[in-house]
């Protein structure tokens, strides 16, 4: 069985796709299949790989418009998925492409320091005691240890590919969540202070990151936990926060949301005044009426029920 790889080949500001059909053995991965093509077919191609044991995470490549670790993915598996015997293999998305599948890690390591990312002891620990902690404690943030930078949050992050200027990329929320959940953190605060300031509150919440993470993280995860912990630690004073305490608020009171006045609980008096144009046409069209009496979900005991057990899950 033969498989066509289409390559997106970039080399000195040249952009082509170049097709290459090779045999697909048992076990083929994409890296396999890649390093064929360079050692058999064409020593120009370039890309990046190390171990080739899924841990390092230097291969990932998009196949199909989606991320893979190219040491992982084996070949078959994603012609069965795909249905089909060629398959488009380009280097990652919302990274700077320096030769073909190679991309520009520098500007997203620096990107990290934003979060402050080394960890500040609690003065209780000394050189000589060491940072201890409990199994229980290690286990809130081991699985944010196992991130390996392999970019493939980046590469799918719909609210990175919109712009990139005022939000991090979802491994850098993963590596704030790992420091914030830290039992031997001395100031969590700190860190979040610094991921609400790089845009914690503009993520879409389109789940992509967690969907391609090769490594099951969760960083569309990581970064909820964070915006819940910027209540416990009383960092709220963002648009984005208030609208979430406003949601919060008006399904625990009526189990049902208060659209009338939610922009108003979110950004304030006078924004909201500003979009008074939208909120006519609203009202033109029926969708919004002022005068209406919020009304309130036969169910609500039941959410309120719902709400109180969340509440005691978070403790």
């Amino acid at each position: 069985m033969d498989v066509t790889l289409e390559i997106h080949r970039f080399v000195e500001d040249r952009k082509w796709i170049q097709k290459y059909t090779l045999t697909v053995k048992t076990g083929m991965t994409v890296l396999e299949a890649l390093t064929e093509i360079k050692e058999k077919q064409d020593p120009t191609l370039s890309f990046t790989c190390s171990c080739r044991s899924s841990i390092c995470g230097a291969c990932a490549v998009r196949v199909n418009g989606n991320a893979e670790l190219a040491c992982e993915m084996l070949v078959d598996k994603l012609m069965k998925r795909y249905d089909t015997n060629t398959l488009t293999v380009e280097p990652l998305g919302n990274f700077r492409v320096i030769r073909d599948l190679i991309v520009d890690w520098d500007p997203k390591y620096a990107r990290i320091k934003k979060i402050k990312p080394a960890l500040q002891p609690k003065a209780e620990f000394t050189a000589e005691t060491g940072c201890k902690q409990s199994p229980e404690d290690f286990d809130k943030y081991k699985k944010y240890a196992g991130c390996i930078l392999c970019g493939s949050c980046v590469s799918e992050c719909n609210k990175n590919t919109l712009d990139q200027k005022d939000f991090l990329d979802p491994f850098v929320f993963v590596k704030a969540e790992k420091l914030v959940a830290d039992s031997r953190e001395r100031s969590p605060e700190e860190h979040l202070k610094a991921v609400v300031d790089a845009g914690l509150w503009r993520c879409f919440n389109c789940q992509e990151c967690t969907a391609k993470c090769p490594k099951d993280l969760d960083p569309a995860g990581a970064i909820e936990k964070l915006k819940a912990a910027t209540f416990k630690y009383k960092i709220e004073e963002t648009v984005g926060a208030k609208h979430a305490k406003a949601i919060y608020e008006d399904i625990e009171e009526s189990g049902t949301l208060d659209e009338s006045k939610l922009n108003i609980k979110s950004e304030g008096l006078l924004m909201s005044a500003l979009r008074a144009p939208m909120a006519f046409r609203l009202m033109k069209v029926g969708k919004l009426n002022p005068m209406d009496k919020h009304p309130v979900n036969p169910e609500i005991s039941t959410i309120q029920k719902i709400v109180k057990t969340a509440e005691k899950e978070e403790e």
